[in-house]
């Protein structure tokens, strides 16, 4: 007999539950009520991962579920918000409980971690689309927006770039040497939520980096009306990426490839003393529009593109 809706909710999600303070009522209602301290605004992003568009048929349920909810909470941590909960919705092309319970599994594995309470969603059936809408908290006029960049500003990133684009090249079968660390960025992005809050006080401007640091650097840009100039020597890249680069010629893979989920932040000079975090001065604000980058001893126009629905 197979497990019903309702069923497979309780089995695989709702006895993991951890009510968190400000959620009074989660699943089990026609809705869920949060209680907002006083002071806070609420902070709410929805990310669609769909089968065949973002992750590969036959990707690991546990990885899967992990990853899902990661990128979710690193929207939240470009605004320096402290996640709280989060709804789920699974499209599903069967019930396949060994499948359901790797991805629960992994999905409130990393829900624990950062004490984010699961407290709706739905199921129904179809092609395989999962859904996220996660919730934060910050005090009020304190999030980092993208509209509030600086002229002079510098640019900060943190941790390496064009690993997960280099992962995702393995995955796909691409002729390129295997990397292991260049896999597991692919598979299972961090988010940088700590960071975020710990950036939260000096950074003019954040955005995480889901499409290619140029693209969403380019957000920044364009929603603050100035323009940027990034210096290519001081870009942070791994033995991997940068043997990648060695052997193709293709400089500009960590500069447009996605899903990195890193965080790109603009600090005023006066600010950067306080910057208490592992991080990367990658270029300056400049009153020009548009994005340069300076390499090889030329700057020059960068034009590369992240990756877009519908192009």
């Amino acid at each position: 007999m197979s497990i019903s809706e309702f069923g497979l909710i309780e089995k695989y999600f709702i006895k993991k539950i951890q009510r968190g303070s400000v959620n009074r009522i989660g699943i089990g209602d026609d809705c869920a009520l949060i209680d907002v301290p006083l002071g806070y605004e609420l902070v709410i992003t929805t990310d669609t991962m769909v089968e065949g568009v973002h992750f590969f048929s036959g990707a690991d349920p546990r990885l899967l579920g992990q990853k899902l909810l990661a990128v979710n909470l690193s929207d939240l941590a470009a605004m320096g918000a402290e996640p709280t909960s989060v709804t789920l919705a699974l499209t599903l092309r069967e019930v396949n409980e060994s499948w359901l319970k790797e991805f629960s599994e992994g999905f409130l594995g990393l829900a624990n971690q950062f004490s984010v309470d699961l407290i709706g969603g739905d199921t129904t059936s179809g092609a395989l689309i999962l859904t996220v809408q996660a919730v934060g908290l910050v005090p009020k006029g304190r999030a980092m927006l993208r509209s509030s960049a600086q002229i002079d500003d510098f640019i900060f990133v943190t941790g390496n770039l064009g690993d997960a684009g280099l992962g995702f090249k393995i995955e796909k079968g691409n002729d390129c040497f295997s990397s292991d660390d260049a896999l597991k960025k692919f598979h299972q992005p961090f988010p940088k939520i700590n960071e975020g809050l710990a950036i939260r006080d000096c950074a003019n401007s954040c955005i995480d980096i889901s499409d290619g640091l140029a693209s969403d650097l380019k957000h920044i840009l364009k929603q603050s009306g100035v323009g940027a100039k990034l210096d290519w020597d001081k870009i942070p890249l791994s033995k991997g990426v940068k043997r990648y680069i060695d052997t193709t010629g293709d400089w500009q893979m960590p500069l447009s490839a996605g899903e990195d989920y890193e965080l790109c932040f603009t600090v005023s000079p006066d600010k950067v003393d306080s910057i208490d975090i592992d991080c990367t001065h990658v270029g300056v604000i400049e009153a020009k529009a548009g994005l340069r980058i300076q390499r090889l001893g030329k700057t020059e126009e960068l034009v590369v593109k992240g990756f877009e629905h519908f192009s």
